[in-house]
């Protein structure tokens, strides 16, 4: 399966006649899964741009792919990598290795809930605020999520994974913990066109550079399946 979601964004608005503002700005998003047998392979990408003016507002990617072992069975097994940026916080850039111990608590055609315990390394280079300098930090993290997936009708289905991901730093002599939301509400229009909505939310409770503790977003776009 192969699913692509775009936004466009592109328009020229001034509270004065000497002081217009530009703003360009897409999403894309581009989801691919691969089911050749008793294995599943995904392939996830996410690009967001904003651009006011001549500079870059806002500018995030993420590529992750994926692999689950014995993906029917109601114990099965995954590896992963990822690689992500956010230049609008400094993040330049992430790198994720890691892999879990899938359970399938309740698995349906039309509801399924499943959650995930595992490890994984992580590595960060972070620029700090208004300065010139950068920080650059790995660590070995604990990775554990919950996903709910749910066919409401024929129209509608709803998707949830909500991570805990929380690793010793011996420079702070203590732990940081990650936590993030993706929730996705997906309604059919046709065969190949649906409507996406989705909101995300992530929380780190001790940033490695002084920035936004929790940030959030949400997009709606048209999703085209192939």
């Amino acid at each position: 399966m192969f699913k692509a979601v775009a936004g466009l964004n592109a328009y020229n608005r001034s509270a004065a006649a000497d002081d217009p503002v530009n703003l360009f700005g897409y999403n894309l998003d581009v989801n691919a899964l691969y089911y050749p047998g008793e294995h599943g392979y995904m392939f996830i990408s996410k690009f967001d741009y904003l651009k006011i003016n001549d500079s870059d507002f806002l500018n995030f990617g993420m590529i992750h792919g994926r692999v689950n072992f014995l993906r029917e069975r109601k114990v099965n097994y995954e590896t992963f990598i990822q690689y992500s940026y956010d230049n609008f916080r400094g993040l330049y850039p992430r790198w994720i290795a890691g892999g879990s111990v899938r359970h399938n608590f309740i698995k349906s055609e039309k509801f399924s809930f499943l959650f995930g315990v595992g490890g994984m390394y992580e590595f960060e280079k972070w620029q700090i605020p208004n300065e010139d300098q950068f920080v650059e930090v790995s660590f070995l993290k604990s990775s554990n999520y919950i996903s709910l997936r749910a066919t409401l009708n024929e129209f509608v289905d709803f998707n949830m994974v909500n991570y805990y991901q929380v690793g010793y730093d011996k420079s702070i002599s203590g732990f940081r913990h990650r936590v993030s939301n993706s929730t996705i509400l997906n309604t059919k229009l046709t065969e190949k066109f649906s409507l996406t909505n989705t909101f995300e939310i992530s929380y780190e409770d001790k940033p490695i550079v002084p920035i936004t503790k929790m940030i959030y977003a949400f997009k709606t776009g048209l999703s085209i399946n192939f």
